[in-house]
């Protein structure tokens, strides 16, 4: 969901076979897309994995091409790729909510989630 002043622009979307982290990873990559230009952000989420990955582990993983600290590959490289570049365009403030615990725009992220998978499953 995307707010701007008094607009808002809802954004949704599912995947069949996929992970959470990998939709928080495409939510937040889809958001930054929907911006025409360069913008200030404030970027709320309730997962730790994008938060900290986008600020503190992302560093790393590059400087190691794009490996984990233990030399594994970094799980999802494509979309943080994508994230890293899409982040390139825009100052943003990453901030942490807790999950369920009544955030207003975190309640309605999670409602238009459940509403693209209750289409996704209606129309396969």
């Amino acid at each position: 969901m995307l707010l701007s002043g008094e607009h808002e622009k809802a954004l949704k979307g599912a995947e069949a076979r996929t992970t959470n982290n990998r939709m928080e990873l495409m939510a937040a990559i889809m958001a930054l897309r929907a911006l025409k230009r360069p913008c200030r952000v404030a970027l709320w989420t309730d997962s730790e994995y994008l938060r900290r990955g986008i600020t503190e582990w992302i560093h790393g993983w590059i400087k190691r091409d794009w490996k984990t600290a233990s030399r594994k590959p970094v799980k999802n490289a494509e979309l943080w790729r994508d994230l890293h570049e899409q982040t390139r365009r825009h100052r943003i403030e990453w901030h942490w909510v807790k999950g369920h615990s009544g955030h207003p725009g975190n309640e309605r992220a999670d409602a238009l989630a459940n509403e693209a998978i209750d289409e996704m499953q209606a129309n396969a």
